[in-house]
């Protein structure tokens, strides 16, 4: 008989099939951090929450705002909080994937196909990249009149395609596997002819604009394949750009929950979703600049408060980090630590490393913690064999920057950094759940 308790986790607001159904439908909303942003903003317009300019002045008052710059978004609500030197509960994730992402002057020719030029967007498993119908999204920055504009851009047709070469033509790819040059053998291929494509004119008929106009563009590939359900059970999520969507789409979706209940303590409840985690976050929207510790002393002017304040609120403030996580692999056991196995659909996961590759510490562990028990959510925990390099995410930097616990965790995950990843269905209620608690929580710090 198939054990079915893994999907019958349920939590007022947060049931396996919304959530997982979901995340499906925010992924493929999301094919670039702008697209990701532009979601989350539908969902926050929706619960009541206003949009806030940075170059506007805010005025002192209380409520429910966000505020976008580029692929990164800071969301609040101050209307639980007693003042502004209240402690924040901060929720944390990243809007960018792995991907190819197109030149400044990407049209080529070759052998009587017309190709584009691409460059490889962080630590992508390449190789997943071959044979996939493929189409671009993202962003381009164009002459308006007397002033410049940005316009989204999402071509879901099947433009692009990188195509693998014949086994007939590489024996040799069963001893040795697949070797790919990412500057000779990653550029997609989008048209037959001997001289080059026009993808500036091409672009800018997908906007209504003259092609002398197009100025600059952040375009990018994405799968085509929509996210699914899969599994005997359905109890999994196969997608793109889980990593780390998913931990937007929750971190989204437990704000709007949490505002709604009011914390035990006093408490602005916060997510920041950053873009630029997969190239290392040193950008003017990045968990490396300046933008979040810049919210973080708006939002306490906002409650009247000063820097002192500020530096009072951030005494007590906890960070969740988000990130995905390494679930065991059946078939690459002896890679994962052998005391800590991380199961699918078995709850968010800490993720804990002496070296500070993450940030969590026991204080940073024990809030996380206590907010899956408020939530009945279990909660795994992972680190990396000792022989083996420690990945990173955004909470190192964010701890240093605004110098508040913070504690990294993540949601299950195979083939991280695959063009699909997989994760589980019943985790994304959990993760969600999970969330809403730690931004409410029913214990305090110190």
């Amino acid at each position: 008989m198939t054990d079915r308790s893994a999907l019958q986790f349920e939590a007022p607001g947060f049931t396996v099939d919304e959530c997982a159904d979901g995340l499906c439908a925010y992924v493929d909303a999301s094919p670039s951090p702008f697209h990701a942003v532009a979601t989350s903003a539908r969902m926050l317009d929706e619960a009541g929450f206003h949009r806030l300019e940075e170059a506007e002045e805010w005025a002192a008052e209380r409520g429910r705002f966000y505020t976008v710059r580029g692929g990164s978004l800071v969301a609040w609500s101050t209307e639980h909080a007693a003042g502004p030197e209240s402690p924040m509960r901060v929720v944390g994730a990243h809007t960018d994937s792995p991907n190819l992402r197109i030149k400044p002057r990407p049209d080529l020719a070759r052998a009587g196909w017309q190709l584009l030029g691409v460059e490889v967007y962080g630590g992508a498993l390449i190789n997943t990249w071959l044979d996939r119908d493929l189409g671009l999204s993202g962003r381009v920055t164009l002459r308006d009149g007397d002033r410049l504009a940005t316009r989204l851009v999402r071509i879901d047709d099947p433009l692009l395609r990188v195509s693998h070469l014949a086994i007939h033509l590489d024996r040799s790819i069963h001893d040795d596997g697949v070797k790919l040059n990412p500057q000779q053998h990653l550029a997609p291929h989008w048209g037959l002819g001997d001289e080059p494509g026009d993808f500036v004119g091409y672009i800018a008929d997908q906007v209504a604009a003259r092609p002398e106009d197009i100025l600059g563009w952040d375009l990018m590939t994405h799968d085509l394949n929509p996210a699914r359900r899969v599994g005997r059970d359905r109890d999994l999520v196969a997608a793109p750009r889980l990593d780390n969507l998913a931990t937007s789409f929750a971190g989204t979706r437990a704000l709007i929950a949490a505002v709604d209940v009011p914390p035990v303590q006093p408490t602005t409840q916060v997510i920041v979703l950053f873009d630029h985690e997969e190239v290392g976050s040193t950008s003017e929207r990045g968990a490396g600049s300046q933008y979040f510790p810049a919210m973080v002393e708006r939002i306490t002017a906002q409650l009247g408060g000063d820097r002192q304040d500020m530096l009072r609120s951030l005494a007590s403030t906890v960070i969740a980090s988000g990130d995905m996580a390494h679930a065991t692999h059946p078939n690459y056991a002896e890679r994962h630590e052998p005391q800590h196995t991380i199961a699918m659909n078995g709850g968010p996961v800490l993720k804990v490393n002496n070296k500070l590759r993450y940030a969590t510490d026991s204080v940073g562990a024990a809030s996380f913690r206590a907010a899956g028990q408020q939530a009945g959510v279990p909660v795994q925990s992972f680190v990396v064999r000792s022989d083996l390099p420690c990945g990173s995410t955004v909470g190192p930097m964010t701890a240093a920057s605004t110098g508040a616990i913070t504690v990294d965790f993540g949601a299950p995950t195979l083939s991280m950094h695959s063009i699909r990843e997989l994760a589980g269905s019943t985790d994304q209620a959990m993760y969600a759940a999970c969330l809403a608690a730690f931004l409410s929580p029913e214990v305090t710090v110190g």
